[in-house]
């Protein structure tokens, strides 16, 4: 049996299968009639559409073969920006905390304002480890007190630590939403690794709640760049919007196409008649289940002949 013969009345027989609405033309009552007539079922026709219709949008929403888009290049693959300052990320253990549900009495507030004191005076003597050290034992006796979060983060920023600070900023945003201090530091740990938009972002809003020199200085510096990476994400997503449209509009096309050939079969009437010969019916439901059965039918023209005409049809151009 010829391959490619064998291979249409597959894509027959599936086409019927992921378009159920076909089956109820008027052109196929008989076919209808016949399967049930053998125990089998029909789907029920859609209740809100036409049949046509409906075997129209199933065959547009279940495209034999979906298109495959090749993967979208990365975004930042032709992105070029100038990097100059920004350092390796620090990967040190998360530093100490506090507990945010000890009970902070006033003697313990004391304390903590003993440790700011010295941890600042170590800090403008120039000795920033000792001033994180400090800040840390502050941090532990009053742990809900934003500003040595701040300060602390002010400190592994000078120690170019920039992930110690985010987190420090983080935990002082959370006491404190309205610190500009924080905002600024936080900014200035986002311009060392490079984080552009998130530096943008937090420098603006550091000026917006308590202008700074030094944190509109730097602003003036990222915004550029936070600027041109915002507009290549803008540019990147035009261009995947557009590929998927494009792709979806070639499933559609490609679905309309099998359509049109399912249509020009059922409306053909030599086709129409083999199928009412429940000789040629049997045959084509024992081919239906097992394709490979058709070499018993080679000997018999019927069959043939309307395998032959529905390789025709599916072998012609829409």
């Amino acid at each position: 049996m010829d391959s490619r013969k064998l291979s249409e009345l597959r894509a027959f027989v599936r086409l019927c299968k992921q378009n159920p609405g076909l089956l109820h033309t008027e052109e196929l009552a008989f076919l209808r009639e016949w399967v049930e007539s053998m125990g089998g079922t029909i789907p029920p026709a859609p209740a809100t559409a036409s049949t046509e219709e409906t075997s129209k949008g199933k065959a547009e929403e279940q495209p034999e073969e979906p298109v495959k888009s090749p993967e979208p290049e990365s975004e930042e693959s032709d992105l070029e920006i100038d990097n100059e300052g920004v350092i390796e990320p620090d990967n040190d253990d998360p530093q100490e905390m506090g507990d945010e549900n000890v009970e902070v009495t006033e003697e313990m507030m004391d304390q903590a304002n003993e440790k700011k004191t010295e941890a600042i005076n170590a800090l403008s003597e120039g000795e920033l480890q000792k001033a994180v050290d400090l800040f840390t034992d502050a941090i532990k006796l009053n742990p809900c007190l934003a500003i040595l979060y701040a300060k602390r983060a002010s400190v592994f920023v000078k120690l170019q630590k920039p992930n110690a600070a985010i987190r420090d900023c983080d935990r002082a945003i959370k006491i404190n939403p309205d610190s500009a201090q924080t905002y600024k530091w936080r900014g200035k740990a986002h311009r060392l690794l490079g984080h552009w938009e998130e530096a943008a972002h937090d420098l603006a809003l550091a000026c917006k709640l308590d202008y700074d020199e030094e944190a509109s200085a730097m602003l003036k510096e990222v915004q550029p760049r936070a600027q041109k990476i915002a507009e290549h994400r803008r540019k990147y997503e035009r261009k995947r919007e557009e590929k998927e449209i494009k792709e979806r509009m070639e499933r559609v096309k490609k679905a309309r196409e099998e359509h049109e050939r399912a249509q020009r079969i059922l409306s053909d009437p030599e086709v129409l008649a083999a199928m009412q010969d429940p000789e040629v019916m049997v045959a084509f439901q024992d081919v239906a289940q097992n394709p490979a059965n058709m070499s018993k039918y080679q000997n018999n023209p019927k069959v043939m002949n309307l395998i032959s005409k529905l390789s025709a049809k599916f072998g012609s151009k829409p």
